[in-house]
């Protein structure tokens, strides 16, 4: 599962080589909680580019946000089949939390590069986009704390999941490149006697 991931300065530079400038200009930074605005990259007639969409497909009657959908029954269910066929996207991050069984607050990221690029597809409610991520089974670098992750695609496989049928089940298939794993602990302070 992905409950929260992080953008940096850098991601936004690497969006605007990837899109060369189209799409919006300014990419909010810092931590991206469910039901926030967000960058993500969507293919376009001109190449890649850059929109600002929610995260978390609203549910029925109020029961709060789909954030992730698994890879391997994406296609199948009724409300992400359409929207994983024909409008899939990119979440960029810099990186992306986990808690472990203590409640420990765990980053993932790439070793090999300061952007990593998250699965996902979107879908318009009231007027609005909203974008959803995709998991699969977790790597051995991040099942040690957690079942699921990201799917994480490598920066040449970004206009294939964009665009590319043909593609999609091998993708939705694939196991991720491991990830540095960085853990931070809750410091307790110890009542003074």
């Amino acid at each position: 599962m992905c409950g929260r991931y992080y953008i940096g300065d850098y991601v936004s530079e690497k969006l605007e080589d990837i899109t060369s400038g189209r799409g919006i200009s300014q990419i909010k930074t810092g931590d991206v909680y469910p039901s926030q605005e967000a960058a993500v990259l969507v293919g376009g007639e001109d190449g890649a580019q850059t929109r600002m969409m929610c995260w978390g497909f609203p549910q029925s009657r109020g029961k709060g946000l789909l954030i992730n959908a698994r890879a391997e029954t994406a296609m199948e269910r009724p409300l992400f089949r359409d929207s994983i066929r024909n409008r899939r996207c990119v979440v960029p991050a810099s990186h992306f939390y986990e808690w472990d069984q203590s409640r420990n607050k765990v980053t993932f990221c790439r070793e090999d590069s300061p952007v990593l690029y998250m699965a996902g597809f979107y879908r318009l409610f009231e007027d609005k986009e909203h974008f959803i991520i995709v998991t699969t089974k977790a790597n051995d670098s991040v099942s040690g704390v957690h079942d699921r992750m990201p799917l994480i695609l490598e920066q040449e496989e970004l206009e294939n999941w964009l665009h590319d049928d043909d593609c999609l089940e091998f993708l939705l298939g694939r196991i991720p490149a491991a990830l540095k794993k960085e853990q931070e602990y809750e410091q307790q302070a110890l009542p003074f006697i």
